[in-house]
């Protein structure tokens, strides 16, 4: 009874936060990088924290990563704007994660079943290097990827190391872009589409590996 009554608060914890940042417009201000930076520049430390959770919810409901990585990059500059960005969108696969595992994992496996048999079947080996591919691939959703994830038995540790390891080479990329507008600095840009490149190879190259047919399948599933 305790264990459901902490499942059910949990829940509703996050439908509040989620109602309160909604009214408020946050969402709508952390896309937009001039409100960003200047929200930071008045108020320091604690601006930089509330950013930071304000992009791991924003994440944690399916919000693009690439455009936190673009805004804290902007606000924040390449490197520091891709630890920031990376680290904030890393929490929100937590949150998401956990949420469809401690409150939704039930009815999850009871709507499908069938489908989140055979996405664990394919992922409980190897899960954190497919966990990489998937989140170096362009394609498919961030957010169904944890639910999904959160639905099964995988590993926690294995899914959250192949996530945080396949996040960054697109944090690097948005957030050196981001820096470069931000600074008119044609050398982050530069950065940017040199990393771009580093990381479609990187991509291509682990695709063509003996895993491929089993990413394929997973990425049908999403």
């Amino acid at each position: 009874m305790k264990k459901r009554l902490g499942k059910f608060f949990l829940l509703i914890g996050l439908l509040i936060a989620l109602a309160l940042v909604a009214q408020q417009g946050v969402f709508e201000h952390l896309v937009d990088s001039n409100w960003v930076a200047d929200y930071i520049n008045k108020h320091g430390q604690v601006g930089i924290i509330s950013i930071f959770l304000m992009g791991s919810l924003f994440t944690s409901v399916g919000g693009p990563r690439q455009v936190i990585a673009f805004v804290f990059g902007f606000a924040f500059g390449g490197l520091l704007g891709a630890l920031y960005s990376t680290l904030s969108a890393f929490t929100g696969c937590m949150v998401s994660f956990y949420v469809a595992r401690l409150t939704l994992k039930n009815t999850l496996q009871g709507r499908f079943h069938s489908k989140l048999i055979r996405f664990e079947a394919i992922i409980h080996r190897q899960t954190w290097l497919k966990v990489v591919m998937i989140r170096l691939l362009p394609i498919g959703s961030n957010l169904l990827t944890n639910i999904l994830a959160g639905g099964t038995n995988v590993k926690a540790s294995q899914f959250f190391i192949g996530s945080f390891i396949g996040f960054w080479p697109q944090m690097l990329i948005f957030s050196f872009a981001g820096a470069g507008i931000g600074l008119s600095d044609s050398t982050n840009l530069m950065i940017s589409i040199l990393l771009f490149i580093i990381s479609s190879a990187i991509a291509a190259y682990l695709y063509k590996t003996r895993l491929h047919h089993q990413v394929d399948k997973l990425m049908s599933y999403k």
